[in-house]
């Protein structure tokens, strides 16, 4: 009998160590399920910087020719804080600005002028104000 008694005392030990840590494992998972039961969100103030993005085309009147390297200039119209990129080599540009209104231009060489230009644009978070083109006549009379 007291061999029995030791048998099943060995065989129980020798299981609950097999067994001792995937339990462990599962019971921390599930503590930490029961713990958080869903995804945290932070509702605090976002940061001031957080804003749109503003980006167009500089081309020529004939719509076929790009301009690049042409430096435009996004300006705030409240704060008067500048913001300036150049253009790629399709005449694109891109900028990322935070909220407000902005006034835009666009760098003109001598015998250039403008031909239509995107008028003031509100920016508001997370905005994508495209299609701020410049069309630009090459070599006008002045």
């Amino acid at each position: 009998m007291q061999q029995r008694v030791i048998g099943a005392w060995v065989r129980l030990r020798v299981e609950l160590r097999r067994t001792a840590v995937p339990l462990a494992v599962a019971l921390t998972v599930a503590l930490g399920v029961a713990c958080h039961p869903g995804p945290i969100v932070d509702p605090g103030p976002k940061p001031a910087d957080t804003g749109g993005t503003i980006s167009g085309i500089v081309r020529t009147s004939g719509g076929s020719a790009p301009l690049p390297g042409r430096k435009v200039t996004v300006t705030n119209v409240a704060t008067g804080q500048r913001y300036e990129v150049s253009t790629a080599t399709n005449g694109g540009y891109t900028i990322q600005v935070p909220e407000g209104k902005y006034r835009l231009e666009v760098e003109l060489r001598p015998s250039e002028r403008l031909v239509s230009q995107p008028g003031e644009t509100r920016v508001n978070r997370s905005d994508l104000d495209a299609r701020r083109d410049f069309v630009v006549t090459v070599n006008a009379q002045p």
